[in-house]
């Protein structure tokens, strides 16, 4: 197994190398300038094992909700690597990866509640949780609204009563992650007790996007390079200005 993976959908740009179970990452904080930044980051990745494009099994990318143009440039970038190299592609949810990361902060999280800054006074959200393999997997459609549209499953909501009713130990609480809660503070407090610890700060990176993309080559589910798309949530993104949300 030999994946190649980036992210630019938010300031943290970032590629990762997975290789027979090794991984090894790059990620750099900036503003603007991921295009610059990207393919020096996965060529410092392939110089330093030794390999090239040729030999990888498969391009993963963060497929957005994010940044319109951070989102466009990964898309673009996975693909011409993959048609390049005549490889398949991976999309990978930004959100997907955010919920991996808040995952892999200790054992105890098994539930995880994702808001990030779509702006225009709105979040993009979604519920995960961790499977057999301890990965995250989605519990319903991600979403683009106010941050008062956000909630949790029902089936969560459910679960935590039937535990309080049973007089059994109480379950730990989703955890939520995303820069949503920095920038509203309200919707943190919407959630009132409902959720556990918050990782407001906590950014998509490549390193948790290529484990995700791992399992999807090794079974067969991937796309050709024309099928590397974007994913907004919001329909009328391309209508905003350049480098929106």
């Amino acid at each position: 197994m030999r994946v190649l993976a980036i992210d630019t959908a938010t300031e943290n740009c970032s590629a990762a190398l997975l290789i027979d179970g090794r991984l090894s990452a790059r990620e750099r904080l900036c503003g603007r300038g991921h295009a610059e930044q990207i393919l020096p980051m996965a060529d410092e990745l392939l110089a330093e094992a030794g390999t090239s494009l040729r030999t990888l099994s498969a391009i993963a990318f963060g497929r957005g909700p994010g940044a319109f143009t951070g989102v466009r440039l990964a898309a673009s970038v996975a693909q011409g690597l993959a048609f390049g190299a005549g490889l398949p592609v991976v999309p990978v949810s930004d959100l997907r990866a955010l919920a991996q990361r808040t995952l892999d902060t200790g054992a105890g999280v098994t539930r995880v509640l994702v808001c990030t800054d779509a702006r225009m006074r709105e979040v993009y959200w979604g519920c995960f949780e961790r499977n057999t393999q301890h990965l995250a997997v989605p519990v319903g459609a991600e979403h683009v609204g106010k941050p008062e549209s956000v909630s949790l499953p029902a089936a969560w909501c459910s679960l935590a009563q039937a535990s309080a009713a049973s007089g059994g130990q109480a379950m730990n609480p989703p955890c939520g992650v995303g820069s949503g809660f920095a920038a509203y503070p309200n919707l943190r407090a919407a959630l009132e007790d409902r959720i556990g610890p918050v990782f407001e700060t906590f950014l998509p990176r490549a390193s948790e996007i290529v484990r995700l993309a791992a399992p999807e080559v090794a079974a067969g589910r991937v796309l050709p390079a024309e099928q590397a798309l974007p994913v907004y949530l919001r329909d009328d993104v391309t209508h905003g200005a350049a480098g929106g949300h």
